[in-house]
C-alpha cells in the first residue's frame, strides 16, 4: 500500500504522543483572486439568495413571488460572464492541442500566437456586438419586474471588456514567455 504525503504546511500526523486528535490546516492564500472572481462571487451570493426567497415563498408560504424565477435567471446569466473572465485570466478554457504535439516547433509558435490573436477578435467582436445590442434593446423593460433589460447586457458588455483585457495579458504573457499552455500544457 502506498503513502500518501501531506500537503506542505499540514502535520504529518493525526494523533499526538498522548492519542490527541491533531491536525491543522493549511493556510487560505486570496492573493490568487482577482476583482473579477470577488465580484462573480457577490453576485453568486445575490442569485443564492433570490433562488432561496423563491424555494421559501413557493414551498413555505405557498405564495410564490413572481420576481423572483426572472431575477434569478438574470442573475445566472451576469455570473456565467463574469466568471468567464475568471477563466480567461487563468487560460482554462477548452482547447484542443493534438496538432501541436506533431507540428515542427516553429509553426506550433506561429499557431498560438494566431489563437491568442483569435481570441482577442473574438472578445472585442462581442463587445462591440453586445453595445449595439444595449442601444437598439437595451430600454425594454424586463417581463416581470419594471427594469431596463439594458441592466443585464451591460453585465455581460462588462463581462466582455473584461474577458478582452484578460486575453490580451494572457497574449503579452506568451509573447514575453515564448510559449503557451498549447505548445507546454504542463506549464499550466
Amino acid at each position: 500500500m502506498t503513502e500518501t504525503k501531506p500537503p506542505p504546511g499540514i502535520e504529518e500526523a493525526v494523533l499526538d504522543e498522548h492519542g490527541q486528535f491533531n491536525i491543522a490546516d493549511a493556510e487560505v492564500d486570496l492573493k490568487p483572486y482577482r476583482f473579477e472572481d470577488w465580484l462573480a462571487m457577490g453576485i453568486f451570493w445575490v442569485l443564492g439568495a433570490t433562488v432561496f426567497y423563491q424555494f421559501f415563498t413557493r414551498y413555505l408560504l405557498n405564495d410564490s413571488a413572481a420576481w423572483t424565477e426572472e431575477i434569478a435567471r438574470y442573475l445566472l446569466i451576469c455570473v456565467v460572464f463574469i466568471g468567464a473572465v475568471g477563466a480567461v485570466r487563468k487560460n482554462n478554457h477548452i482547447q484542443v492541442d493534438f496538432f501541436y504535439h506533431i507540428l515542427p516547433a516553429k509553426l506550433v509558435r506561429g499557431m498560438s500566437t494566431v489563437i491568442d490573436l483569435l481570441r482577442i477578435s473574438f472578445f472585442a467582436y462581442a463587445c462591440w456586438m453586445t453595445w449595439n445590442l444595449i442601444q437598439r434593446i437595451g430600454f425594454q423593460p424586463m417581463s416581470v419586474v419594471d427594469l431596463p433589460m439594458g441592466i443585464v447586457y451591460s453585465v455581460v458588455l462588462l463581462g466582455f471588456v473584461l474577458m478582452t483585457g484578460r486575453a490580451v495579458q494572457v497574449a503579452i504573457t506568451h509573447w514575453r514567455q515564448g510559449y503557451s499552455v498549447l505548445e507546454r500544457p504542463d506549464t499550466n
